[in-house]
């Protein structure tokens, strides 16, 4: 069969950071074996996404259309959303081509897919989670398919969800072919981010309070063989001239040695290329830190969230202060520059806790401040995702009601705290500033 996959928008306009979708990728390479003819649209690319659309759908002509939505919003605080573009995008494929069937996947579209079902009755078929085996078998058996693992379809004015797969082999994991979406369009897309992403592993066995990943990607970690994934690097690096890769694992250092023998098998094969991902703090010590560096790591990404500790604890980090402080601590002595997340107004916000996140920000400065190796803190509120435990505190507490529609850029960001972010981002500016100018 035909297929045509479309990586709908997933960022606000061409001037945002891009990446690769890797996902869309792999899931042609799957249908590819399969014997289909497939071809693959990313609408980030360009300067007319829907004019793209409509130019191959009327020059392919496929008989199945694939949606991946991998992001729903695009977070950092803001408010618009990123659904109506995926709405306006299969309505036009539905009527442009009409016979074809639609099928909908991707991470955004498994977070609320019985609602975009709903929402779209164009969509013939959804899939939730990893649908690289189940969707090839659909494409066998359309008119009425059976026990597909994360297959949804439509029963009357109801929608069937069949429980997704979480536990494909990683060690059997073929690499996409990259042949099918030529990687060096996307070399000197971003000013900052490795548009290329690597899949080292999948799943994690952390419980962050507002996290999705264990829900769609299983609980337990799916690791591939480290010369595997050297193999993949050392391809892109030859054949398409790619020196800078994001591991795109939820945490890229747990679990312990893994990235290890990752970082020694690129060391061995003396590839020089720079990577980096987000590392979890109470598994990075100086021994890793130095690895890591070594092996061509340009960015410590720390994600740990909570400014001080009644945060982290709400947030279910199973981190301390002394934990966080003491890795940044060990990134400041190497010549890495560090990136920190972290959530603001998070639930049981007090005065006493925002003073400590002031100072807590000041801390990492501080230790930051010899070699200016901070580029950056991330302040956000906490977008709510449905299944999460800050999903039911912020019923409990009434920051949503039942009529909320998650769907829709939702923050928990309650009073009298609702303002608390902008004095922790002039902070964090002032700070910033005066680091890079040497005024600190």
């Amino acid at each position: 069969m035909r297929v045509l996959l479309i990586q709908t928008l997933s960022v606000e306009g061409n001037l945002q950071e891009r990446v690769y979708p890797i996902g869309v990728v792999a899931l042609a390479s799957s249908l590819l074996r399969s014997g289909h003819q497939v071809e693959i649209l990313d609408m980030n690319l360009g300067k007319d996404p829907f004019g793209s659309v409509k130019g191959k759908l009327q020059s392919f002509l496929p008989e199945v259309i694939g949606f991946s939505l991998r992001n729903i919003d695009p977070l950092a605080n803001k408010t618009s959303s990123l659904i109506p573009p995926f709405l306006v995008t299969v309505r036009m494929a539905s009527s442009l081509l009409p016979q074809a069937w639609l099928l909908a996947g991707g991470t955004g579209f498994s977070l609320f897919p019985e609602r975009l079902m709903q929402e779209l009755p164009e969509i013939h078929y959804g899939f939730v989670g990893e649908a690289e085996s189940s969707f090839p078998l659909l494409l066998n058996s359309l008119e009425n398919p059976h026990g597909l693992k994360g297959l949804c379809m439509r029963r009357g004015n109801k929608i069937k969800i069949i429980p997704p797969a979480k536990g494909m082999d990683m060690a059997c994991y073929t690499p996409p072919s990259r042949d099918l979406l030529d990687p060096s369009m996307y070399l000197d897309i971003n000013s900052y981010v490795p548009p290329i992403g690597i899949e080292t592993k999948r799943g994690c066995t952390f419980h962050c309070a507002y996290c999705v990943y264990p829900s769609l990607q299983g609980k337990k970690f799916r690791c591939r063989p480290p010369s595997a994934v050297v193999d993949e690097l050392e391809f892109l690096n030859r054949e398409y001239g790619v020196k800078r890769f994001h591991f795109t694992d939820p945490i890229v250092n747990f679990p312990r040695g893994h990235m290890e023998d990752i970082c020694l098998e690129i060391l061995r094969r003396k590839l020089k290329i720079k990577w980096d991902g987000f590392i979890r703090e109470n598994g990075f010590d100086e021994k890793n830190a130095a690895l890591f560096e070594r092996s061509g790591c340009e960015c410590f990404s720390f994600s740990p969230d909570g400014l001080c500790q009644e945060s982290l604890d709400v947030l279910g980090k199973g981190l301390t202060e002394d934990i966080v402080l003491k890795a940044a601590r060990i990134a400041a002595k190497t010549d890495v520059i560090s990136v920190c997340h972290f959530m603001v107004n998070v639930p049981g916000e007090t005065s006493e806790t925002c003073d400590k996140g002031l100072l807590f920000i000041e801390r990492l400065y501080e230790i930051h401040s010899r070699k200016k190796s901070l580029g950056t803190v991330v302040l956000n509120n906490i977008r709510i995702m449905p299944g999460t435990p800050i999903e039911a505190m912020a019923r409990e507490k009434g920051v949503i009601g039942p009529e909320t529609d998650l769907l829709y850029p939702t923050y928990y960001n309650p009073k009298p705290f609702d303002t608390f972010r902008y004095r922790l981002e002039t902070m964090h500016l002032h700070e910033n500033i005066f680091m890079w100018q040497g005024m600190r």
